[in-house]
């Protein structure tokens, strides 16, 4: 596990309990929740997006390994 795939997925996971809270406090009328919530959204989309860079740095570093043991080859 690389370290975007684990940021990402640690944001993901603070982004949905901070969206949590934020129904929550909701529920017990608290004029709070509506920067718990936004907190979660953004969190949770920096978090979405971290891991998907990761997904693509990887498939991108496979393609490379693999054209360099092409080229290897055919000298």
């Amino acid at each position: 596990m690389n370290k975007y795939l684990l940021r990402g997925l640690i944001g993901i996971i603070v982004g949905l309990a901070c969206c949590i809270i934020g129904l929550f406090l909701m529920g017990q009328d608290r004029p709070l929740y509506k920067w718990a919530m936004v907190v979660g959204v953004i969190v949770f989309g920096m978090g979405f997006l971290t891991t998907l860079y990761s997904l693509i740095r990887k498939i991108e570093r496979r393609s490379l390994l693999d054209e360099r043991k092409e080229q290897q080859k055919n000298e």
